[in-house]
């Protein structure tokens, strides 16, 4: 099922998605560096990657729904991209809590609980990718009809399965 958003031929969903989640683990990664060396500049940089991913992962949200609003009724990639989508709206919410938490940019005041909580958002982040790639992978959604090994380049205009062996253009069609 190919992609709803896409942009020069490729899904839009995918490409948005590696900004927030490099954000939210720098900044977990930051935050433990501020938790263990006492400097606030972690901090700091910590609650601006937190910012700019929530930012990110929201648009991510606007494209992934496009193509999720696409998937046919009744199927199980409309079930995995629910609770995919669902749990990335977790991820988010548990960083903009662990954001509120926080004073302000200059004086962080990061508790080791709010911590946890980021902690806990990665992991349920870490889950929600593995269910990301089930639907690419697995579901074949966001995948062109007739994809395969030596399709023409998405620029080109050409539909993939174009210049796809027989066997796989019958198979597409049968």
């Amino acid at each position: 099922m190919e992609s709803r958003a896409k942009l020069l031929g490729h899904p839009i969903h995918p490409m948005l998605i590696a900004l927030p989640l490099g954000l939210f683990i720098t900044a977990v990664i930051f935050d433990a560096l501020y938790l263990w060396r006492g400097n606030t500049t972690f901090a700091v940089a910590a609650y601006w990657n937190i910012v700019v991913g929530i930012i990110g992962g929201l648009l991510a949200a606007i494209f992934g729904l496009i193509d999720w609003l696409a998937i046919p009724q009744g199927t199980r990639a409309k079930r995995v991209g629910l609770v995919h989508g669902g749990l990335n709206v977790v991820v988010v919410l548990l960083f903009a809590l662990a954001l509120w938490g926080r004073s302000d940019a200059v004086d962080p005041l990061l508790t080791p609980g709010l911590f946890a909580v980021e902690v806990i958002a990665l992991a349920i982040g870490a889950v929600s990718g593995w269910l990301g790639g089930e639907l690419v992978d697995r579901l074949g959604v966001g995948v062109d009809d007739g994809a395969h090994v030596n399709a023409p380049s998405s620029l080109s205009g050409r539909p993939a399965v174009e210049s796809a062996a027989p066997e796989i253009r019958h198979r597409r069609a049968g």
